[in-house]
């Protein structure tokens, strides 16, 4: 306009501010950016508010016993340790393991390998005949799928980084299942979505443990059968009861005794807003031992993954999403259980009713001839 006036020095005295307005505009957006990453970085290391409900305690210590289902049974005979349960069967070969990949990882054959399999095909069966959809997930995540679905301490804790690629191999199926969400908008009529996942899984699984925790019970790579539920916020809480009645059910349906513990304060990961742990009775050491883990995470996982809700009434617009996940099975862990509730005097495996048709049949596993 001042150039269309004759009056070129002021326009000139414009363009010089306009051209100074934009660097300046450049030099904030670099600000920006590197202010909104610090912010995020914050945010994401601010644990969840937990439920009123949860009890308040330092650590695991103080978790609180629910309820008991079945009754804990321990027979005349010694109970051997576990591993030695299944070497007698011919089932599991631990130093082959060490000489190809180290602590932590097994050969499981014969029969003992066809009851791992038997398990986790039941177990798939289970939650399919209770309205889950059956998912195979991918085995590997993007970093932005991880930070999406845990806290940085348990990512680093757990999760094993794939070099020279943004990829993580998966400590759960839970990671996929929610991560297939990432940046989706649902329709409150198609929720909720109740999934169960067969995935291998992988863990670092930091630190030393006692012997108990040695065998099977702790180690680098298993296989599991999961459950999620994405749903509207006021549905979550009764999804949470579900599930875990979900995973008690299961085992009792395999005459395992089990017990449900709730978590307190101090043992919820940043991300929980409730959590219980479900434990089955171990007849040798007279005592109760985690075989699950069910979690109510609010909106934690859906906010940092963009998981959102289609609202119908215009008037509330769209909103965050709860997510859930709970452990159906994860052997070789509950082979432990099973084995030791299973146990004949003479060595041999007692196969329960709902096993057989994916066990050939099979009554018993029988101790072979040496």
């Amino acid at each position: 306009m001042l150039m269309g006036q004759g009056k070129k020095d002021e326009a000139e005295v414009v363009k010089a501010e306009v051209t100074s307005m934009a660097a300046e505009l450049e030099a904030l957006t670099v600000k920006e950016t590197e202010l909104s990453e610090k912010i995020d970085k914050i945010m994401r290391v601010i644990p969840n508010i937990i439920d009123p409900s949860v009890p308040i305690g330092k650590d695991d210590s103080e978790n609180v016993e629910i309820e008991k289902f079945g009754e804990p049974f321990v027979p005349e005979f010694e109970i051997p340790y576990h591993v030695d349960i299944m070497e007698n069967l011919n089932g599991i070969e631990l130093d082959p393991a060490r000489d190809t990949s180290g602590n932590g990882f097994y050969y499981l054959s014969g029969d003992i390998a066809r009851l791992h399999s038997a398990i986790l095909s039941y177990a798939r069966d289970f939650m399919i005949d209770r309205g889950f959809t059956y998912y195979i997930p991918p085995f590997m995540i993007r970093s932005s799928v991880v930070t999406g679905v845990m806290s940085f301490a348990e990512m680093e804790n757990m999760m094993y980084k794939i070099e020279g690629e943004d990829l993580y191999l998966i400590g759960t199926s839970e990671h996929s299942m929610i991560g297939k969400f990432i940046n989706t908008l649902t329709d409150e009529e198609k929720l909720p979505q109740t999934l169960t996942s067969y995935s291998p899984c992988f863990r670092k699984e930091v630190g030393a443990h006692g012997i108990e925790e040695r065998g099977v019970y702790r180690i680098h790579q298993f296989e599991k059968q999961e459950m999620i539920v994405v749903c509207k916020p006021e549905d979550s809480m009764a999804w949470y009861d579900k599930l875990w009645q979900n995973s008690v059910d299961f085992f009792r349906s395999l005459d395992i005794p089990v017990r449900t513990l709730e978590c307190c304060s101090g043992d919820l990961a940043d991300l929980k807003v409730k959590s219980c742990d479900v434990e089955a009775w171990s007849p040798r050491q007279k005592k109760y031992f985690e075989v699950g883990s069910c979690s109510n995470l609010g909106d934690a996982q859906a906010r940092r993954l963009g998981i959102r809700i289609k609202s119908d009434d215009k008037s509330k617009g769209n909103y965050l999403a709860h997510t859930l996940n709970n452990t159906v099975v994860a052997p070789p862990r509950m082979l432990i259980a099973f084995l030791e509730n299973n146990l004949n005097e003479d060595g041999s495996i007692r196969i329960p009713e709902p096993l057989r048709m994916y066990m050939g049949g099979k009554s018993v596993i029988e101790v072979p001839n040496k």
